[in-house]
Order: C-alpha cells, then structure tokens, then sequence
C-alpha cells in the first residue's frame, strides 16, 4: 500500500546489526518532545495537519521502541513537510550569524512560505544541495581558538527538521547515561548523577577522560555505518554524507573534509552522540556486566565524560581496553587530560595515611569536583567553579566595558545584569556560593573600574558603585536545589 507521496507504509523492516559493535541495552529512556508538523499539502487544515504530522513520528517512535533492531526505510517524507520546516525555521536563533550564502533569519522570512515551498520541493526531488560551512572561531580558556562551522540558513532549517524526525529513533536507544544534546536534559542533569552517583556508590577512583579533537576526528566511513543501523532510508543517508561532505570555507578557500564534522550546526551534536553511542556506550555497559566485580558508573555528556570504579585494577585496565577500543574507530585519548585519580569517601583517609596529602580534584562541564565533608562529618561532593573559567570571563567583561565606555550606566547596567544573572543560573549550585559571590564582587570592581577611567574629575566612589550593582546586578544566590532532590525526582 503507496501512501500519498508514494511511498510504502511500512516505515521499518526487521534487519540484524550489519556489524558487532556492540547490542543496545535494554534500558528504559524518556523520548523526545514531539515536533509539530504538517503534511506539504497546503490547503489542509492547520491543527490537522500537525496532528498528523505528531502522529507519523509517534508511530516511527513506537515502533523504534517496540525493536531495538528495526531498520527504518521510509523517513524522507516526515523531514520535507512544510509544516516541519516552518517549526525548524522558528526554532533558529534570530540574530544568528550568516552562513556564506549571507542570508538571514529576518531576510529569509520576508517570503517564507516561498522559501520553505521551494525548500520542500527540492528536498522530495532530491535536488537539494549544501552548501560549505563558513569557519569561525571562539576563544577557549586556555587560549586557544575552537573551530566552528556556521551553516547556510537553509541547512540549518534542514538539519534541525532531520534532528527532530531521528530523535523520534535515537531518543529510545541512547542510554541512561548520556546526558548532551538530547531533548529534556541539560549539563545539570548530568552533573546532579555523576554526584549523586559518586555519593551513594563504591566509588573510589576517578577515569577522567578527554578524547582529543573528538568533532574534527570523526570518521565518516563509521559513521554511515552506525547510522544505517537504524536508518535504511537511502535519501536520510545521502542527506547526511552531504552535510559531512559539504567541506569548509575560510578566507574565500573552500576545503574538502575527508573526517570530522563542524561544530556549530544542529546535526553535529546527534551525529557525535550516535557515533559514541556505539563506540563507547554499548562497549562500556557490555563492560560492566561482564568484566567489572565492583561498582563502576559513568556519566558523558557529548565527549566529556567521567567512569567512577570502585577498584584501581579495574579503572587501570578500562583505561588500557578504552584507549584500544577508540582508535579502532580513528579516537585517542588526550595524553595530557585524561588521568585515573583517587576519589570518593575514603580517599582523604587512604590518602593521609600514605602520606600524600588531599584528594586530587578533576573538572566537569565548568565544575571542580572536590572530595569533601559536611560541618557534620558527612562525605560530601563539593562543586566550585573552575577557576580558569572564571577569570576567562571576567577578561572577556572587561574588555567589553572598554568597548562600552562611553555609554549610559543604564545601558551598561542592564548587559552586566544579563552576564551575572546567567552565570549565577549556571554555576549556583550548592556548595558554589562563595565563588558566584567573587564574580558578581568582581564585576562590580570591573564597572567602578570603567567608570573612573572615563574622566579624571570621575566621583564614583564605592557607595555610589553599590547603589549601581544593587540597582542593575541580580544577586548571588544558590537557584538550583541538592543533586538528591532533583535527580530523585526525574528517576
């Protein structure tokens, strides 16, 4: 049976991994929020069609769901729907960068439904092409440059509609451990479990591990063939080796990229998770059923992740099978960041009797994880914020205010309120007062600061400074609750 774009009904087929990469684990996960959308005919009812749309991907979702080992053939159509496209075009940031076509969210949306038209039709053609990403580049803590990949606004629409039909799949096979990049969870989600998990498990030693230039190192062979897992859609497939393949324009060269795909597009962060979904997810759970005596746990978000063991031998010999099992998939660890340390509840004892002093410490999305106690006695996992993070963003403030100089307290006031007020949403975690406190002081000293170098007879004494930050700078307080209440709650 044909269905109106003339293909067959039946989404999936049964098929085997092609591969031994490893077998998904039976392990129950939320699925993503469904996306609205609406079948390409136009003069369809609107609430129709996006309830139509809600159910094509409820149904992908199901059946996804119902066998872990399905293959889905017939995908292409859920992507090029107009009503898809018009959510994912809604979805993108406004003021976003333009790719090297120059065009922007505002221009596009002057003849939209023109656009997407023509956009849907291209897609159902497969004429579709995509266009090099322009490089950019932001500034790291440590100095250096990370390379971005800024999409054409069309591939960006493109892109975030693929996303929104695959999470329908992926969403039920990624496991619990997981945490970046995937519909209802954050970076505190992830740190709330690896405390959590660290708290009330035999953790004693600490993998924290680094894999070096994880996006650029991608390798593309690979990655179709972890996708065709899932997907037997040959046009989802040719969609995506375009996106890998579109290459990089910089300084008006264009590049080809024979590996690695470019931060900064919407499907780079779900192609990362599938590839070490099935490189380092599947292998590490196998790995703790089968090879492990003692607790092991692991949290990743993107490709950072920290693995809690409770004996050294067994953190050792992770570290030594992992390093294995990555480069068979063109990885390495990075030498210099990725280290087994002493951790948990009896380090601090263990350690003091060998004489070698405190806990060594390590970092996580922004956070020094500290093996502490409580006024009681109690173990407790301190979170502080990276030190280097911190004074990162006090230079990047300050050399904005000299930007800035020049314009009204009241404008300045209100950029500062957004910079303070997003860093104390971030990093006011319990246990992290003291250094959300510092950089809201801090911030107050870099205004005061700018505002005395303005002109030599400047009177801004610290009375009146305060009058400023209490006026314009939200305060410094803990907004989000202890890892136990919120990470109970969600499991």
């Amino acid at each position: 049976m044909m269905n109106r774009h003339g293909e067959s009904d039946r989404s999936v087929v049964p098929a085997k991994f092609p591969n031994k990469t490893g077998q998904p684990v039976a392990e129950e996960m939320e699925g993503s929020d469904l996306a609205k959308g609406n079948p390409s005919q136009t003069t369809a009812c609107r609430t129709q069609c996006r309830e139509s749309a809600n159910s094509g991907l409820e149904r992908v979702r199901q059946a996804a769901r119902r066998d872990r080992k399905a293959k889905f053939t017939a995908l292409l159509h859920h992507v090029y729907e107009l009503e898809r496209l018009r959510v994912a075009y809604y979805s993108l940031k406004r003021q976003a960068e333009p790719g090297i076509d120059g065009q922007t969210w505002k221009d596009y949306g002057e003849a939209l439904e023109e656009n997407l038209q023509g956009l849907s039709d291209r897609l159902k053609r497969g004429a579709y092409r995509a266009k090099p990403v322009r490089r950019a580049y932001i500034l790291k803590t440590d100095g250096r440059q990370r390379p971005l990949g800024v999409p054409a606004l069309e591939d960006k629409i493109v892109q975030r509609a693929t996303v929104e039909v695959l999470n329908a799949i992926y969403e039920t096979d990624f496991l619990g451990f997981s945490y970046g990049f995937r519909p209802g969870r954050n970076q505190h989600n992830a740190l709330d479990a690896l405390h959590e998990g660290i708290s009330l498990r035999k953790v004693n030693w600490v993998l924290d591990a680094d894999i070096r230039g994880f996006f650029d190192a991608i390798d593309h062979g690979w990655m179709v063939k972890f996708i065709e897992h899932r997907i037997a859609d040959r046009r989802i497939i040719r969609l995506i080796r375009k996106w890998l393949r579109a290459g990089v324009m910089e300084d008006g060269r264009w590049t080809r990229m024979e590996e690695g795909t470019p931060q900064g597009g919407s499907i780079s962060p779900l192609l990362a998770n599938i590839y070490l979904h099935y490189v380092l997810d599947l292998w590490t759970q196998q790995w703790r059923k089968t090879r492990a005596r003692g607790d092991v746990i692991i949290v990743r978000y993107a490709d950072d992740f920290v693995v809690g063991f409770q004996h050294k031998e067994e953190a050792e010999q992770y570290l030594t099978e992992l390093r294995e099992r990555l480069e068979k998939f063109m990885l390495e660890l990075h030498p210099e960041k990725t280290r087994v340390l002493e951790f948990g509840r009896f380090a601090a004892g263990n350690r003091r009797r060998e004489g070698k002093g405190k806990p060594e410490t390590f970092d996580f999305l922004g956070f020094t994880h500290i093996s502490g106690k409580t006024r009681s006695g109690k173990y407790l996992v301190l979170r502080h914020t990276v030190r280097k993070r911190m004074q990162a963003k006090l230079r990047e403030v300050k050399a904005e205010l000299r930007r800035r100089m020049h314009q009204s307290v009241r404008e300045i006031g209100k950029w500062l309120g957004l910079v303070v007020g997003g860093h104390v949403r971030y990093y006011g975690v319990p246990t992290n007062s003291k250094a959300i406190s510092t950089f809201r002081q801090e911030i107050g000293r870099l205004w005061r600061h700018s505002l005395r170098r303005r002109g030599q007879r400047d009177r801004t004494t610290w009375e009146r400074l305060k009058r400023y930050t209490d006026r314009w700078l939200p305060p410094a307080y803990i907004c989000h609750p202890w890892p136990s209440m919120r990470c109970g709650v969600i499991t």
